[in-house]
Order: C-alpha cells, then structure tokens, then sequence
C-alpha cells in the first residue's frame, strides 16, 4: 500500500506541551503548571444561559457568521473596551480563536510566505504557517527587551518574501504585554514594508497594572490587521471553543468562505452562552472577569516571587497568567529540567523551547491553578533547584 500522508504531515511534530501531561495522568500526586486554562468554573449565569437554550429547542445552525445578537455585542465589547470599531458584519464567530488562526493564514498565507512569528510565542503559529506551506521567521523577543517586538529585530527579519507578521500581546508563554508606545514603534516597519498583521488578543482582558492596547486602534492599522480572540480566558469558557475574529473586507469574506466548507459555524449552544457573558458583563461592569484578574494577581505576584527567591531569574509577567522563569543557573535546560522536575518531585512545567528557540533555558509554568497547589508546587520546585546546586 502506498504512503498516503503528506509530507507536511509527517514533519509536523507533536505538540511540545502534551506529552507531559500524558505522563501526568499517570502520576496521581503531580501538580501540573502545564495547562493554559483557568481553573475558574464557568459563572453560573453564564452556564444558565447555555442550559436554558437547549430547553428551548436551540439546537439548530446558525448563520456562518454566528448569532447577530453575539456579534452586535461582540463589537460593542470590542468598542467600548479598547476602542476599535467594527461593524457586526465585519465579524466571525469561530470555534475559539485558534480557528480564527487557521482562518487568517489559510487565506493569506501561499507557498514561500514569510510569517514573522515573535520567539517565544503560542506554539501552534508556525504548525499552522507550515501546513499552508508557508514559512515561520523567528523574532527574537528576549527577555533583555521585556519580551516584546522590537522594530530592530522585526526589520532584521524581514526579506521580500514576507507577507504578515503575529502579534501575540498579552503573550503566552512570557507574559510580556506591549504599550500603546511600543506597538506605535513597530508602525514603520509594518507600513515601509507592507505587512498584514495578525494579532492575537485572547488574553486582553488579563493585564496587571495597564489596560491592553489593541494595535488595530492605532491609525490606520485597523485596514491591515485581523484581530482575532475569544472567550476562552476572560470568561473561563475554554471548553465551550467560542471565539472571534474581525478582519478587512476582503480578507473576511474569504476567511468566511473557508469558515463555510470547514465549521459551517459555532456550536449554537456555546453562541447562547457568550451572549449572556457580554450581555451580563456590561450589566455588571464585568465584576467577574475583574474577580478571576484580580485573584490571577495574587497568584501571580506569589509566583515570581517564589522564583527569586529560589535563585531563579524570572520576568515579571505583565499579562496572561504564565511565568517564564530562566532555569540556566541550574545548568540545565528548561526540557531537561521539566523531565527531572516531574519524575524526581512530580510538578509538571513546559519546556520553554516548546515555544520557540529562545525559550531553551525557561520553563513556562501556568498559574491559572489554586493558590494551595501553587504554594505546594513551588516548595516542590525549590527543593528540586536545591538538591540540583548541592550536587553540581
């Protein structure tokens, strides 16, 4: 029988995250910092909505673009929060933000086109990048520039074979967040060489000590970005997989066309769901997504703390709720210290060049998890890095 796979598929490699969770399942004293979803329950109203839509028979499809009453929402949220104007029919409901990636690049990117992709970032751009038979171009974003996109190193990486470049703010698996300022730095570079920019915002509403500035409010910008996000991370609705993404006319109706023959549309169940989440939040001034930002605060500042004091060098997050400590005085690498880590003290972190070369020397530890795991995971943590100094 012949080989039927494509050679995309086979060089795809697996997901530099799951396997270590495979082996957690197996470990029923581990503590895993892997996963980033918030350990929040999905609020009740929330939850009500969804239940009480099945009650009435909503069972049925939607449009493709999703429900009106969500989109108009979605584009009052997107106004009122951080100022970018779209029109309901500018907007695609998806099945979570990640659709919306594959959307964006499967209707711009062809063979040989550049993606500037920031290093480290979400680790399924570049998969994705690679199966339109693009090709992924690594920014360095070190922690010696906070992480972020400097207009430097984006204009040392581009070539006349670059099309669009992924912005990824607030950023997994660093938490580096981009000011207005920094993001109004990279708008030359963007223009000179015209640049499509994608920008990735599902973590916009967790940011510490500053409101998240969308480069799509930023004159002219709004006509050469896709604003993709959703409601995954604010709202705690990982598994209901309702995103979003706004996008130019003429790149939304061919990112519609491909929603069309792939999802057809989001679960309708799910659509309900996220109506009652904006619906309930202007009502409330959004009480409960303060609440979970808040509590990831705390949990935050604990964190990096435990890390200094363990002797390990660490970012001060700035957004999401990841840390990205740097592991090289231990004199291992961040994979081979997340394999020791979980077989010798059973605490499971992600090696940081799951996220891209940069990360070689960093772990990414999650702390969407409860404050008692969080203190017991890092005592874990701080006995492992003191038994590895006693014998180096």
């Amino acid at each position: 029988m012949r080989d039927f796979l494509t050679e995309r598929a086979k060089a795809l490699r697996p997901s530099g995250i799951r396997k270590y969770f495979d082996i957690v399942e197996t470990l029923p004293d581990a503590i895993s910092l892997g996963v980033g979803e918030p350990d929040f329950v999905t609020p009740w109203d929330i939850r009500t909505a969804g239940i009480r839509s099945l009650q009435k028979g909503y069972t049925s499809y939607t449009g493709n673009r999703g429900l009106k009453e969500l989109r108009e929402l979605i584009a009052r949220y997107l106004e009122t929060r951080f100022g970018v104007t779209y029109g309901a029919e500018n907007i695609i409901v998806t099945v979570g933000a990640s659709e919306g990636i594959d959307l964006v690049l499967r209707t711009t990117c062809e063979a040989g086109d550049e993606v500037l992709v920031p290093d480290p970032a979400y680790v399924s751009y570049a998969p994705i990048i690679a199966l339109c038979g693009g090709v992924a171009v690594p920014v360095k974003c070190g922690a010696e520039n906070d992480f972020i996109l400097t207009p430097e190193a984006v204009r040392a990486a581009v070539t006349p074979r670059t099309k669009s470049i992924i912005l990824a703010y607030p950023n997994n698996p660093t938490g580096a967040v981009m000011t207005r300022a920094q993001l109004e730095n990279l708008l030359p570079v963007i223009e000179e060489n015209d640049l499509l920019v994608i920008s990735d915002e599902i973590y916009a509403e967790l940011t510490y000590g500053g409101a998240h500035c969308s480069i799509a409010s930023l004159p002219g910008m709004r006509e050469r970005t896709v604003l993709l996000s959703g409601f995954s991370k604010a709202f705690a609705m990982t598994g209901w997989r309702i995103g979003y993404a706004c996008a130019p006319a003429a790149l939304d109706s061919a990112m519609l066309k491909v929603h069309q023959y792939t999802m057809l549309c989001a679960p309708r169940v799910a659509q309900h769901a996220a109506v009652a989440a904006l619906a309930g939040g202007f009502a409330d001034g959004f009480s409960a997504v303060a609440a979970m930002r808040a509590e990831y605060d705390k949990r935050r500042r604990f964190l990096v703390g435990a890390f200094r004091e363990m002797g390990l060098s660490c970012f001060e997050p700035r957004g999401a709720f990841y840390a990205f400590p740097s592991v090289e005085r231990t004199g291992l690498t961040g994979e081979q210290f997340a394999e020791r880590l979980l077989m010798e003290e059973q605490v499971a972190v992600v090696p940081g060049d799951a996220f891209g070369a940069c990360g070689k020397y960093h772990v990414r530890c999650s702390y969407a998890t409860g404050m008692a795991e969080l203190k017991e995971a890092a005592a874990r943590m701080a006995r492992f890095v003191e038994k590895i100094g006693k014998n180096a």
